[in-house]
Parts: C-alpha cells; structure tokens; sequence
C-alpha cells in the first residue's frame, strides 16, 4: 500500500455542529433511524421465556435474568418497570433481556404466567 492509494477506514463519531453520531446510520443520535427501529422489533425467539440465576462477573451479586420473550424493546421497559415495582428491587432491560437485583425465579415466573407466558 502507497501513500497514493488512500483507505478511509475511519468513521465520524462526533460532530460540534450535530453532536454525537450514530455509528450504524451516520445521522445525529437525536435523529438516529437504527435506534427507532430497534425500540419497535420484534427478536425471534421460540416464544417462551427462561429464567436463570447469576452472578458471573457481578462481584458476587446475583441477578435473575429473564431472556426469550417475544417483546420489542419498549415493551420490555414496560415489563421490567412492572416487575421492578412488584419485587421492590432493582433491574435493566440489557440487550432483549431482563435483568432483575436478587433471586427472583419464582415470582418473576408467577407474574409471567399472569401474562400469559409459559415459562421454561
């Protein structure tokens, strides 16, 4: 590779004119279509929710987490704010999953055949 031949490999993560950038759309955050997208799609999943307990890289603490449930984004903060506020405890939707402060199998099952989940 010459110094004649140029390879533009970079990307533009901030603008002082728009602020931050996308990486996936390369519009403003504000005006960001892949995040609009993705509050409003549907995972494929099998339909049926598990649940499992861990605290592999959470010094010690434990979190239950909840994966396979056929919501979009929005409606998983929705169900997490629902369960947060059932259980006391605190929790996150991370990447189409639940997660929730604490061992909360049993009543997050409950609560989620309430809704009409069956759950592995």
């Amino acid at each position: 590779m010459s110094m004649s031949d140029p390879v533009d490999n970079t990307r533009l993560i901030y603008s002082t004119s728009q602020g931050s950038i996308c990486p996936g759309c390369a519009q403003s955050v504000d005006s960001c279509a892949c995040r609009q997208i993705k509050k409003i799609s549907i995972p494929k999943t099998d339909g049926k929710p598990s649940l499992r307990y861990e605290t592999k890289g959470r010094k010690g603490k434990g979190v239950t987490l909840i994966s396979g449930l056929p919501l979009s984004e929005a409606d998983l903060w929705g169900l997490v704010k629902k369960l947060k506020q059932r259980l006391g405890t605190g929790g996150s939707v991370k990447g189409y999953a639940l997660e929730l402060q604490g061992d909360h199998r049993e009543q997050v099952a409950q609560e989620l055949r309430k809704l009409g989940f069956a759950v592995k």
